[in-house]
């Protein structure tokens, strides 16, 4: 921020005047360097939430928190970017005014958030965040209520990330793991949870007409990770065919190669070597 010249409304003004600029030189840089739309865009709390599952609420008090987590938005107007940078002018008067009475030393109130993960969502403050930034501020007080989600919020750091984490809660509704086996299913592809469910299940139905009974959703879960992904994936590594993927990817290539060159759903040695002569030929 540029140094003050002893004119407070002359200061707030230019301060607003120099956010706006940089909002817009950071959207041609976005252009410029083609980056996905939603890069700059800030998180709707709704759609995070929609996307991750809400399993409850709770109040955590006064709080300092950094100002680097501030990511998103309870309102549905989108009045500022991802950075708390004023989208246009319509904010200026209410934005300088607010900056106008911090630079004559009124005490500013703490901002009302929601927690997500290690994310933050106004509720209430969105000017004071975006002069806090502005002024080069690190963290600010806020009463903060932590929201617990199905699904963590790690990853999140735009609005496309947010496909990726509604596929992942659909895939834990189908697929109940540990917490220890969910984190060891990893996929880059958002419809890789899909097409993953399916395989679980398909498993899941064929080792029921295998032993005659009926095994709900849970058990499934459980015999699946224990008697064919881990060991499935366990021979992929000793037989060098995960490659640059995940484990998880590893599987539902070599999955789907098995059945397509052998017809069959077991695993052996014989079927092993085959897949690994099929990519030694590719």
């Amino acid at each position: 921020m540029a140094r003050a010249t002893g004119f407070p409304r002359a200061d707030v003004e230019n301060d607003f005047l120099r956010v706006r600029r940089r909002q817009v030189l950071a959207r041609l840089a976005h252009r410029l360097r083609r980056e996905p739309d939603d890069v700059n865009l800030i998180l709707p709390l709704d759609d995070v939430v929609a996307a991750l599952g809400r399993r409850g609420e709770r109040s955590l008090g006064l709080q300092t928190i950094r100002l680097d987590s501030v990511v998103g938005t309870v309102d549905s107007r989108r009045d500022f970017d991802r950075y708390f940078r004023p989208m246009s002018g319509r904010s200026r008067q209410r934005w300088e005014r607010l900056a106008l009475a911090q630079a004559r030393g009124e005490a500013v109130p703490p901002i009302d958030v929601y927690r997500v993960g290690d994310l933050h969502f106004v509720k209430d403050g969105h000017h004071r965040v975006s002069i806090a930034i502005a002024h080069g501020l690190e963290t600010i007080d806020a009463y903060v209520t932590e929201v617990l989600t199905v699904v963590p919020a790690r990853g999140i750091r735009r609005r496309g990330d947010l496909i990726t984490k509604d596929y992942e809660r659909m895939f834990r509704a189908r697929v109940p793991l540990s917490t220890a086996q969910l984190a060891k299913i990893v996929v880059s592809d958002p419809w890789s949870y899909a097409e993953l469910g399916e395989a679980v299940e398909a498993w899941g139905f064929r080792c029921m007409q295998h032993s005659g009974t009926f095994l709900d959703r849970e058990k499934i879960a459980q015999r699946w990770f224990t008697e064919e992904y881990a060991p499935v994936v366990r021979m992929l590594r000793e037989a060098d065919l995960l490659g640059k993927r995940t484990e998880a990817e590893a599987y539902l290539v070599v999955a789907g190669e098995r059945y397509r060159l052998i017809r069959t759903h077991e695993w052996t040695d014989e079927v092993i070597e085959r897949l690994r002569e099929e990519r030694r030929l590719r």
